[in-house]
């Protein structure tokens, strides 16, 4: 009996790293110190959220274990900003306060998951099926004020979950924080082949640092459209007026409450090119990021992003005028990014490069409306 105690005990020591899932980790988030004890069921902030009513799935349960009232997750506006996502607390640098030590790969500190079964331990089959994960973040201080519909995507990586230390590109044009901080949450659906239909969110208390004048209110997020590439439902062509444009709402799946994404589980909500989540900085978020927005449509034109006055930071001659190549994103090596991960062609890219991504979507913006619809007809 002792040893079958003994057997059970050093099994249970692994669950943690062999049921794996990932979550972003921070001493500012909420949950910080939830075990596999907390609560009378699996709550780790690890643990995949599907089926759950309101109150156990909206930042993830633990709104009653806040983080330290002095701890936030700066967000530097115009840089990025460094997450460490991990499949328990002991393979990041936190691991202080975890029950199972350090448990870092010490030749390979990147390592999402140590002792792991490889990438399928974080839900995925390989580089080329990432699915993306995003920030989000609400302009309200006091966590009980925050509803689903206050979150903005802010920040989108689309090679994520990948490696441990995750940069997200943070808008230069975020505005500061009131008095007590933001409120933020990190969000995950990985893809189909990795698994089951599961939902990640984790709450975290932020603060945007670096504000300049050019910062501008953000507008009022909207529900994302599924309107790229889409080799799962045999559509081969992105419909780009179809797309929401500006900012966004997370996606709340497989709930039992306050779902605003009906997918099925073999075609996932997921934060990249096919819902209009464009890698990095989520630059278009703001009130004034459009000077006119049509209603997505299949034969909607494709908005323009506005010309943006540039406030001064001290004294100036004149009024200047950005140009809109201030609103550019950093171009990767290949301009149909769209179509190698849409249809997975197995061409090698960096895995540590953040820039491969889908480019097409963003450089369409800035076209005239002829380049734009010979650009799209491309996919």
């Amino acid at each position: 009996m002792t040893m079958f105690k003994l057997s059970l005990i050093s099994l249970a020591t692994l669950v943690p790293l062999a049921a794996c899932h990932s979550a972003f980790f921070h001493p500012s988030m909420y949950g910080f110190n939830v075990t596999d004890k907390t609560f009378p069921f699996d709550n780790r902030p690890v643990a995949p959220l599907r089926d759950r009513s309101f109150a156990d799935w909206w930042f993830h349960g633990h709104l009653d274990f806040p983080p330290h009232p002095t701890d936030f997750f700066e967000l530097p506006a115009g840089k990025p900003a460094t997450a460490e996502i991990a499949c328990t607390k002991s393979a990041t640098s936190y691991f202080a306060s975890s029950e199972g030590g350090d448990v870092r790969n010490a030749t390979n500190p990147n390592d999402v998951c140590p002792g792991g079964r490889g990438p399928i331990a974080y839900h995925t089959q390989g580089f080329d099926d990432l699915m993306g994960c995003a920030l989000a973040i609400a302009y309200k201080s006091d966590v009980k004020d925050v509803e689903p519909e206050d979150f903005t995507i802010f920040s989108v990586n689309q090679t994520c979950v990948w490696t441990r230390f995750t940069d997200f590109q943070v808008p230069a044009r975020m505005p500061p924080c009131p008095p007590g901080g933001c409120t933020c949450a990190f969000f995950w659906i990985h893809s189909p082949n990795g698994g089951g239909d599961e939902n990640y969110m984790n709450g975290f208390k932020c603060n945007v640092t670096g504000s300049t004048a050019q910062a501008a209110p953000l507008a009022t997020p909207k529900v994302a459209r599924r309107c790229g590439v889409d080799p799962i439902n045999q559509k081969f062509q992105s419909v780009p007026g179809n797309c929401t444009y500006g900012a966004k709402q997370p996606f709340y799946w497989v709930n039992k409450e306050r779902n605003n994404m009906f997918e099925a589980a073999s075609t996932p909500p997921v934060y990249n090119d096919l819902y209009n989540f464009l890698d990095g900085a989520q630059d278009d978020i703001f009130q004034d990021s459009y000077a006119d927005l049509p209603d997505p449509s299949p034969v909607a034109a494709v908005p323009v992003l506005a010309e943006i006055p540039v406030k001064p930071e001290a004294s100036t001659s004149g009024p200047v005028v950005a140009s809109q190549s201030k609103c550019k994103r950093k171009l990767g090596a290949a301009s149909s990014g769209l179509a190698v991960r849409s249809l997975s062609s197995g061409h090698d890219h960096d895995r540590n490069s953040r820039s491969w991504v889908p480019t097409s979507a963003r450089r369409s913006r800035k076209l005239h409306q002829g380049s734009r619809e010979s650009l799209w007809r491309m996919f």
